[in-house]
């Protein structure tokens, strides 16, 4: 099990990269607990996880050198099926990905969206789903890599950029 200190960078599954602003005790039931306290980077939201249970709700370091690798492999990765099934499930499919905070199943969701971007319009909620997942990578990759988010997120577009059947000016 990680032990996190303050001031380190983790990620919390679904919301992303976040920073460990304190540790606090509580006590609930005569019984005292200690918390992390977070700062999720996107939007300054504030979560307290118990340290006993940090593994379980996914809280987990930034990734490194081979998982960095894993993340590209899969967003390089063509010519897998796409889920043919119907919006909804395949948005239940991708929010279970999203929420495992797991960079690759994260990267998967993009990638897939990426190349159906490519064959139709997007509907809405799928443009939410890849904006969500774009920022995700974007967050985390950027800083795993020492770079800043702008040019992570172009390198990340620059993957799709040049998909079969779509326009090289699409965004």
């Amino acid at each position: 099990m990680t032990d996190f200190k303050v001031g380190e960078k983790a990620v919390y599954p679904g919301h992303g990269v976040a920073e460990i602003i304190g540790i606090e005790r509580r006590e609930f039931s005569g019984k005292t607990l200690e918390f992390y306290v977070l700062r999720v980077l996107e939007n300054d939201m504030k979560v307290m996880v118990p340290k006993r249970n940090a593994e379980n709700v996914g809280l987990r370091q930034i990734v490194a050198g081979d998982q960095i690798q894993e993340v590209y492999e899969v967003l390089n990765r063509r010519g897998e099926k796409i889920s043919t099934a119907t919006w909804n499930r395949r948005h239940r499919e991708y929010m279970e990905k999203i929420k495992t905070g797991s960079l690759p199943a994260i990267a998967s969701v993009m990638r897939d969206l990426c190349i159906l971007r490519g064959d139709k319009d997007l509907s809405f909620g799928e443009r939410k789903m890849l904006d969500t997942a774009r920022t995700l990578l974007v967050q985390e990759l950027a800083l795993a890599k020492g770079v800043d988010e702008v040019s992570m997120a172009q390198e990340l577009e620059d993957l799709f950029a040049l998909e079969p059947g779509r326009a090289a000016s699409a965004s």
